[in-house]
């Protein structure tokens, strides 16, 4: 008796089935780990916490441990911030969930050594964090009495706003982005230096493309804080508190 058609072709499509999973290509571990691993300590990545001016990512021990003593990124060299570098770091929990995924014990294991240190020293475990749903939104009146308070407070180190006009580019120069960021507050004591590497980056300039700023009528040396600048220039470089920076892109001169 011949077989069924529809139980071969079952048959058929089972082994085709099995044939695919077995030809699904398999990486090994080792393959991830300059995404998974930490460049200070050279670990999985453990509360993994990422530098948001350049998105290189580390333990958040080790990067807290590493601002001690300098504030640059250790992967690329920029300069984080310019006296405050935690301010520039943000943990990156969906990195994090990924490490645990693919690292078998890892968590559990972390989670016994926090447990550890802290029945060690007679404190009281921190529980894990738990999100609950959003509820309703829930619409009160404020009393008249009652003044907000502000949720942000800005650093008293960044003492100079700035307000970076970009006026054109030399004919030549070409494949930049446009600035985004027009309106930056930093510290004094940054230079004149830190403000082209700022621009540099933002607009993804060539190594060959010079940048000019100017304040007022006056062209600014690297070495130039931010500061002293606006000592100097009083208030004709101020607009509304900002102090006005003019930059252009030129070619450098041939000497």
């Amino acid at each position: 008796m011949s077989s069924s058609p529809f139980g071969r072709k079952s048959h058929e499509e089972s082994n085709l089935s099995h044939s695919d999973s077995e030809d699904e290509p398999k990486l090994p571990l080792n393959q991830f780990y300059p995404y998974i691993r930490c460049a200070l300590c050279c670990g999985f990545l453990i509360d993994a916490t990422t530098i948001t001016e350049c998105l290189h990512t580390f333990c958040k021990s080790c990067i807290v441990k590493h601002f001690f003593y300098s504030n640059r990124c250790p992967t690329c060299s920029i300069v984080v911030h310019q006296t405050q570098p935690h301010y520039n770091i943000r943990p990156d929990r969906q990195l994090q969930d990924i490490v645990y995924k693919m690292i078998p014990f890892l968590e559990e294991s972390e989670r016994e050594k926090m447990c550890k240190f802290y029945k060690e020293r007679g404190l009281e475990v921190p529980k894990p964090v738990v999100i609950s749903p959003p509820g309703p939104v829930v619409l009160r009146r404020q009393k008249k009495d009652s003044i907000p308070q502000s949720v942000f407070t800005i650093p008293p180190e960044l003492d100079v706003s700035l307000l970076l006009d970009f006026v054109g580019a030399e004919e030549g120069v070409c494949n930049y982005k446009p600035l985004e960021r027009r309106y930056v507050r930093v510290s004094g004591e940054a230079t004149i230096r830190h403000v082209e590497l700022f621009i540099r980056r933002k607009m993804e300039l060539s190594p060959t493309c010079q940048v000019d700023v100017v304040c007022g009528d006056h062209l600014l040396d690297h070495y130039q804080s931010l500061k002293d600048i606006q000592n100097s220039a009083g208030e004709d470089a101020l607009q509304d508190g900002l102090l006005v920076l003019h930059f252009g892109l030129v070619l450098p001169s041939q000497s």
